[in-house]
């Protein structure tokens, strides 16, 4: 069978496929439902078209890999942008507890993102240290 021209979506059911003799190697489909079916047919690849759209945006909610790589990465630039600060209050002294309180809250919000047992570890330690620069300030102003 050659194939002259593409045909559009209105050409689907048209006479003109019914007139064309069945020995010239054409192919018609026999009208059970008529003009009804037709419209059945393009309701439903409708619907189909939307639920691939909703998956499409799925996947590009999920990230892949790379995604999930920069995000880590964002988070520990600002966990050790946090410990910086402290470090250079730390020298200063002049480290108040908003910067500690700041630091042990970054350090839990990257705690719920991760179930690496190594950065764990890390994270464990700055927890400590930040809670032990905490009770030394207590007790510098229960002493003064």
């Amino acid at each position: 069978m050659k194939v002259t021209r593409s045909s559009g979506v209105g050409s689907v059911g048209s006479a003109r496929g019914a007139a064309r003799p069945a020995g010239q190697g054409s192919f018609s489909l026999p009208t059970v439902g008529g003009a009804g079916a037709g419209s059945d047919v393009a309701r439903s690849a409708g619907v189909g078209g939307v639920g691939s759209i909703g998956a499409l945006i799925a996947l590009q909610d999920v990230g892949g890999p790379l995604e999930r790589r920069r995000r880590a990465m964002g988070r520990a630039g600002r966990i050790l942008d946090v410990l910086d600060e402290v470090k250079l209050a730390l020298i200063d002294g002049a480290v108040s507890g908003t910067d500690l309180d700041r630091l042990m809250r970054a350090v839990r919000e990257e705690r719920m993102a991760t179930d690496d047992s190594g950065l764990e570890g890390v994270l464990n330690e700055i927890e400590t240290r930040a809670a032990v620069e905490l009770a030394k300030l207590e007790q510098a102003k229960v002493a003064a």
